[in-house]
């Protein structure tokens, strides 16, 4: 019998945690799930998949129209925009917020941020020459489990199994875009190297996720304006000096006119826009459910171009981005957990742990009552004692008494 009911306890647990997830997911109201908050932060998550849309259309239209292919310097604009507004406030700050102060402590933090970022962009424009779209668009997805584990390390945030289930539905989404992609012959792009353009995607994957926590990191515990000021000056000094590497012969091949200068604005415009609100979504959720909503940025790019480009349509694009958003949905309706650091004035180790408190609590408690229950024996037996003595030697005994008592409930405090 003992080895009857143990061989049935997993699944017996099994059952039960199956049982429990379903009757939670029917317990949970649309109010509860669909507050404001929630539609905001979704407003704006696909406000930014719009800016993406918009810097891949510039791009294209540059690239196909007028043969402008310089990645560098469309992002060195936008950090010099960055550096010109925020590193720009920085410098009129005062106090320990002051630019010269952050450099003094925190530059070469900064400086590392730049150079990731920098980096990630410009290793997935590079990727196109190498790969094809499908593969670009399937690995890039990899910032997603990138991005949760280093948040799980360094934000100390914990997630729960319907956080997984809906990353993999998100992930699906994508994968019925990649799949009408397939099915419309738009699998664009390169095969020169594919092996090397597969492995410079996942390399961008990987320091866009870096970036993203050091940005969810700074905003939540410095600010906005921080962030956004120190990447822009050192980003601009970094894009600067590799451009002049690497384009610097591109850029005086361009012939330009108004048509190419408006193209350059409009994609500097949205890259700048994308930078100012992308750490105010990520305040106000996080990293990865920010990265879940900007997969749709492909489909909206997809829709534009069936009217800009002469894109064949698919009903697949309609059902991944009904699946991506249920993904998104799934993500935010549980909220994710994140461990508090170590308070300063509990346990050096970590978090302070009560019930250790409390059991010493307990065994201070309980030493000050039994001192004082000997003291308590001890003047009732000199009391007997004294019976037949004078008053003043009784008297005498009790002051004598006062000081253990007194001693005793000192070792409480």
């Amino acid at each position: 019998m003992e080895h009857g009911e143990q061989g049935r306890t997993p699944s017996n647990q099994g059952e039960q945690r199956g049982s429990a997830f379903i009757n939670g997911l029917r317990n949970y109201k649309l109010r509860e799930v669909f507050t404001w908050k929630f539609l905001k932060t979704m407003a704006m998550g696909q406000g930014l998949s719009a800016l993406i849309c918009g810097t891949a259309i510039t791009s294209q239209y540059l690239a196909e129209d007028f043969h402008v292919n310089t990645p560098m310097l469309q992002s060195f604009m936008n950090y010099a925009l960055l550096c010109f507004t925020y590193t720009t406030m920085l410098a009129l700050r005062k106090g320990d917020g002051n630019i010269l102060q952050i450099l003094k402590t925190k530059w070469w933090k900064y400086l590392l941020l730049g150079l990731i970022d920098v980096e990630a962009n410009y290793t997935v424009v590079k990727a196109y020459q190498f790969t094809t779209l499908t593969s670009i668009q399937l690995l890039d997805c990899f910032v997603i489990p990138v991005l949760m584990v280093l948040s799980w390390f360094f934000l100390k945030t914990r997630y729960h199994a319907v956080h997984y289930v809906a990353v993999c539905i998100c992930l699906l989404g994508v994968g019925a875009m990649v799949g009408a992609d397939l099915i419309a012959g738009r699998d664009q792009g390169s095969t020169s190297n594919i092996l090397l353009g597969d492995g410079l995607v996942l390399v961008s994957a990987a320091l866009y996720a870096m970036s993203n926590v050091c940005q969810e990191h700074t905003v939540k515990n410095r600010s906005r304006m921080e962030f956004l000021g120190m990447v822009g000056l050192f980003g601009t000094l970094i894009s600067s000096i590799q451009l002049a590497i690497l384009e610097h012969k591109d850029v005086t091949k361009i012939e330009w006119n108004w048509k190419i200068g408006l193209l350059f604005a409009a994609y500097a415009l949205c890259m700048f826009t994308l930078y100012s609100f992308m750490p105010v979504v990520i305040k106000m959720s996080s990293a990865t459910a920010v990265n879940l909503s900007l997969l749709t940025a492909d489909l909206f790019s997809l829709f534009c171009g069936l009217f800009l480009f002469h894109y064949a349509f698919s009903g697949m694009y309609i059902v991944s981005f009904v699946v991506i958003t249920v993904g998104f949905v799934m993500f935010n309706a549980v909220p994710t957990i994140t461990l508090a650091p170590a308070s300063s004035q509990g346990n050096d180790r970590g978090l302070s742990n009560h019930a250790s408190d409390a059991d010493n609590d307990i065994r201070q408690d309980t030493a000050v009552e039994l001192h004082f229950e000997e003291g308590k024996r001890n003047e009732d037996s000199k009391e007997e004692d004294s019976k037949c003595e004078s008053v003043p030697g009784a008297l005498t005994n009790q002051v004598s008494n006062e000081p253990a008592l007194i001693a005793g409930y000192s070792t409480k405090m």
